[in-house]
């Protein structure tokens, strides 16, 4: 009887010792197969064209301005334009009272007409010798006066029309039918609205890389999401010692009107441009003590690799050395990554980046099917 107890519990024993050796594998291929794979978001690595610019920002400013003071003093009679009235140089904007000078002028011209009749008499008289060189003379002289008052009142007369002096639009107006006006004070201000102008104050650092002609994309707070393009006009030799700086003139012609004096711009300068380059998003470049690197997705995992980054513009980089077009690299969840972590990437079917990976994920699945 002993004996036969004793053989039970060593069955016993050894049976629950193989039970947990199964246990003990089927546990070590469950770690396997769920592996914790870290989420992240890839984009590829393309070629472009990316161009490098000096950023600044701007009020637009009128090229051309004039304040219109009339030439004689008077009263008003007459207004023809309004704020906003688009104008030529030379189109009446308002009009003096003229009776006075018209009075003036019609007496001019009768003083005139007399004159002219006795010159005319008076030369015949002169070339028979009927009188004397210095009383035609004298007579000449009386006519060709006259004939300069009579022009300087018709010239008085034509400033009771007031013009416009340059092409632009009205932009003031300061007076009213019935008002006195001077020589002194202006009545309206006209602003030419094309071209455009902006003066930069830019860092003495950029001094090499702008020139004349380059090109000048605006942004206006006023107008979002439309562009203007522009180019520097001049660039002034001269770095003012207080503020480090120098300006640089954008100019722009802006054919549709839409662009305002005083509107504020943002400006970018392109002195530079760079063809089939290689270019990644800016959230995939990162820059630690100076030094800038890449996650780059190979086998289902994440490899941090150093580059080089070049100009940086509209939300991406140039790398120009450590990396390849086409190569995925991770802009988002980077910093839970390291090198040789496992990766899950969004999007993807399979949660993964790279065709062998995906191929080897595929049997290790099939291997947990068929044991199951």
């Amino acid at each position: 009887m002993n004996k036969l107890l004793a053989l039970c519990m060593g069955l016993a024993v050894v049976f629950l010792a193989a039970c947990g050796g199964e246990q003990s594998v089927d546990d070590d291929s469950a770690d396997e197969a769920t592996v914790e794979r870290i989420p992240v978001e890839v984009a590829s690595a393309r070629l472009g064209t990316i161009s490098a610019f000096y950023a600044a920002t701007a009020t637009l400013e009128a090229d051309g301005q004039a304040r219109v003071v009339p030439r004689i003093a008077g009263q008003v009679v007459e207004l023809l334009v309004e704020e906003g009235d688009v104008l030529r140089a030379g189109d009446v904007m308002a009009r003096i009272d003229d009776e006075r000078l018209a009075l003036e002028l019609a007496r001019a011209e009768a003083d005139l007409s007399r004159l002219q009749q006795d010159y005319n008499r008076h030369r015949e008289m002169h070339q028979r010798d009927m009188i004397s060189t210095e009383v035609f003379e004298r007579l000449k002289f009386e006519f060709d006066a006259q004939k300069a008052q009579h022009d300087l009142v018709k010239l008085e007369l034509s400033y009771t029309n007031i013009t416009a002096p340059i092409d632009g639009v009205v932009s003031e107006r300061m007076i009213r039918v019935g008002n006195m006006v001077n020589t002194v004070d202006p009545i309206f201000v006209l602003t030419a609205l094309d071209p455009l102008r902006a003066v930069l104050h830019v860092p003495e650092s950029e001094l090499s890389r702008l020139l004349p002609g380059q090109s000048a994309l605006l942004h206006a707070d006023a107008l979002p999401g439309e562009e203007f393009l522009g180019e520097v006009a001049r660039i002034s030799p001269v770095i003012d010692a207080e503020s480090g700086t120098f300006r640089v003139t954008i100019e722009l012609s802006d054919t549709s009107g839409r662009l305002r004096p005083g509107m504020f711009g943002r400006f970018s300068i392109v002195y530079d441009q760079r063809d089939n380059v290689v270019m990644v998003p800016v959230d995939a470049v990162l820059t630690e003590d100076g030094r800038s690197s890449v996650f780059v997705i190979s086998d289902g995992e994440a490899e941090r690799r150093p580059v080089v980054p070049g100009y940086r513009n509209n939300g991406d980089y140039e790398i120009a050395e450590g990396l390849s077009a086409g190569e995925r690299v991770v802009v988002t969840g980077q910093a839970s990554l390291r090198s040789g972590s496992p990766v899950l990437v969004l999007g993807d079917p399979t949660g993964l980046a790279d065709p062998t990976a995906i191929a080897s994920h595929t049997l290790a699945e099939t291997v947990l099917d068929d044991e199951t």
